[in-house]
């Protein structure tokens, strides 16, 4: 048996529309969905592309280079699954999309505005992964 502490963190819930995205967030890797007809990439996960209404979707690897657009420290109730308050941010990436996630490894009163950001990924419980953001390396 590990001395590694068991992850906390709630593992997704996955809907058939973003069982995709998930699929590669336990590989380690950062997908969007693109329309083939407007070369516009969607997020969130949906079926169709929501200007021409067209089921000719791809899914498309992201840079997972982006900057912090907002953020906060929600303290009240706590989250559950985490040891202390987490920062929940949004970022936008280089693509333009933007995602609701967690900035780790910076203490909340260092983040900037436009703070240059990466992905990384961290378990959850039932050996899944989450996409969250650090302090881009070499910034």
């Amino acid at each position: 048996m590990s001395n590694e502490e068991k992850p906390t963190r709630l593992a997704p819930i996955v809907t058939p529309d973003a069982k995709f995205f998930w699929e590669a967030a336990d590989r380690e890797e950062l997908v969007c969905q693109r329309s083939r007809a407007t070369g516009k990439f969607l997020f969130p996960p949906r079926p169709m592309c929501p200007e021409t209404h067209s089921l000719d979707i791809e899914v498309a690897p992201l840079s997972g280079r982006g900057k912090v657009v907002s953020w906060v420290k929600p303290v009240h109730p706590p989250a559950f699954g985490f040891k202390e308050p987490p920062t929940v941010a949004v970022i936008e990436l280089e693509e333009g999309v933007r995602f609701v996630t967690n900035v780790i490894d910076i203490a909340f009163e260092d983040i900037t505005q436009d703070m240059p950001v990466e992905v990384c990924f961290v378990p959850t419980m039932n050996n899944h992964k989450v996409p969250v953001f650090r302090p881009a390396e070499g910034k």
